[in-house]
Formats: structure tokens, C-alpha cells, sequence
């Protein structure tokens, strides 16, 4: 069962378990739309794989199977430089 990942990964933005806008890859690491659509480009940093949207879980089995609340610690990437 999806963990449903209360935050992005990238950005450390709230993302509620109905939204529409996390996008995640094959390891359910969560990303906001901004962050995979933008920086990202549709690629997961960690595995290299595609960031696809994450489904939806509907409201009467939320109650039964509630999303994760522990936030997943942002992962910096260092910033390449370009020689001038």
C-alpha cells in the first residue's frame, strides 16, 4: 500500500493525500507538480526513474488506511557551478 507522503522531497512543501499535484517514481519518493514538472524535469534525483502522478486515495479508505504523517527529510543537491 501507497505510504502517501505528507511533503516534497525537494521543495519540503505540504502535499494532503487527495492531492493531484504530488507526482512520484517507482520508490514513492513524493515530489510537489513544481518541483517534478520544473527542476526535476520528470526525473527522480535518487533513482533516476519517472516521476508519474500519485493516485488518489478515496476518502472512506483514508479512514481505514490513513496516509504517513512523517515528513521525509529534504534532500539538498549540491549546485553545479560553471567555470567562468
Amino acid at each position: 500500500m501507497l505510504a502517501l507522503r505528507p511533503n516534497c522531497e525537494c521543495c519540503d512543501r505540504d502535499i494532503a493525500p487527495d492531492s493531484r499535484d504530488a507526482f512520484m517514481c517507482s520508490f514513492e519518493c513524493t515530489y510537489c507538480r513544481d518541483c517534478a514538472e520544473g527542476e526535476l524535469a520528470g526525473t527522480c534525483p535518487n533513482c533516476g526513474g519517472e516521476l508519474v502522478r500519485r493516485p488518489v486515495r478515496p476518502a472512506a479508505a483514508l479512514l481505514k488506511f490513513p496516509s504517513r504523517t512523517e515528513r521525509t527529510p529534504v534532500k539538498r543537491r549540491s549546485v553545479e557551478t560553471k567555470p567562468s
